[in-house]
């Protein structure tokens, strides 16, 4: 504990003019506007080569969850730039949402690439707080590292299964808590406000896994991965999808 409230410090002190300018209310809108967007589409190029066969296997069967008129209507949380597209399958028709809005250069081009999709509505909206979207309207619901800045992960889950059709499908794929006697969780702990402070609110040591046990699928799919990101204590992951 000791040599955690040490390192910390420490870390504060590095970081200390951010800390400032968070104390003075800039911080949080100069990161939402310009740095995490820029940030978050140079980490997604390189998080997108490590998890790319595990995106490929997690979506392959995402055509099953088609609804009976043959439509395959998916919804994806906190779609930043992105950057999953790809996977999904010709003739999908995509609503994406965001909290921050400030994605669209990179969120653009990845559509321009993409045009095997249908693109119904982009909403800015909190995972929290889906309200803008019918209750048993979606086939399928994305969420693929977002979980871990939602400002509640239970409240969140609630939404998804609000919006899901019975027997549709949540498929997730986010970083997670290392075991607890390891080295990595000692330095997410140690990491973890600094980290929290400059990535917009992502939190290192939730255990999501614990999450999506306690939320009310009838059929879920948890697997744990390691993604290894140079200079980054997210290595843990866990991928897989629940069934409504």
């Amino acid at each position: 504990g000791a040599s955690v409230l040490l390192l910390r410090t420490c870390l504060v002190l590095l970081a200390f003019p951010i800390y400032l300018l968070s104390f003075l209310g800039m911080w949080e809108p100069f990161c939402r506007k310009v740095f995490f967007p820029f940030v978050l589409d140079k980490i997604c190029v390189v998080h997108h080569k490590k998890s790319k066969k595990h995106k490929v296997e997690l979506f392959r069967n995402l055509p099953e969850f088609r609804s009976p008129s043959g439509e395959l209507r998916l919804l994806e949380i906190g779609t930043g730039t992105g950057s999953n597209f790809q996977f999904y399958p010709p003739g999908c028709k995509v609503t994406c949402t965001d909290i921050n809005p400030n994605f669209q250069d990179s969120l653009c081009k990845n559509m321009k690439k993409n045009q095997h999709l249908h693109y119904e509505q982009f909403l800015v909206a909190a995972g929290e707080d889906l309200h803008q979207v019918p209750s048993g309207s979606m086939d399928v619901v994305v969420c693929t590292l977002v979980l871990c800045s939602v400002q509640s992960v239970s409240s969140t889950l609630r939404e998804v299964l609000r919006v899901l059709r019975p027997g549709g499908a949540f498929y997730f794929l986010e970083h997670v808590a290392a075991e607890h006697s390891s080295w990595k969780y000692f330095w997410q702990q140690v990491c973890y406000p600094t980290w929290k402070l400059l990535f917009a609110g992502c939190c290192l040591t939730r255990e999501l896994w614990k999450n999506l046990e306690e939320a009310k699928f009838s059929e879920l799919k948890v697997q744990h991965i390691r993604l290894t990101m140079p200079w980054t204590p997210i290595e843990p992951h866990i991928v897989g999808y629940g069934v409504k």
